[in-house]
């Protein structure tokens, strides 16, 4: 699905979850502080987990046509793996 949009509907989709990402990154910092990894860093989690769970369904031939089923894989896959890496930094922290 990704792979097939033209340079310039690329750039508009990740344009638009950075801003998204951006918003949740800014919420997250706010929410977490110490345990967080900063607007910019929450941004960046948010946004490669959003695409690599949207990559993932394409490959499990999951067809994500509809632009509901798509977002809802991506936001699933963004906070999934924001909370991953939050206690993954909270394990090694009380290591």
């Amino acid at each position: 699905m990704l792979l097939n949009l033209d340079t310039s509907w690329l750039l508009m989709t990740v344009a638009t979850v950075a801003v998204f990402g951006f918003f949740f990154g800014t919420a997250l910092d706010a929410i977490m502080r110490d345990d967080g990894f900063g607007s910019t860093g929450n941004t960046l989690l948010f946004t490669l987990g959003f695409f690599v769970a949207v990559m993932v369904a394409n490959e499990h031939g999951i067809s994500l046509r509809d632009l509901k089923l798509a977002i809802a894989w991506g936001l699933g896959g963004a906070f999934a793996f924001i909370s991953t890496m939050a206690f993954i930094k909270a394990g090694l922290a009380r290591w």
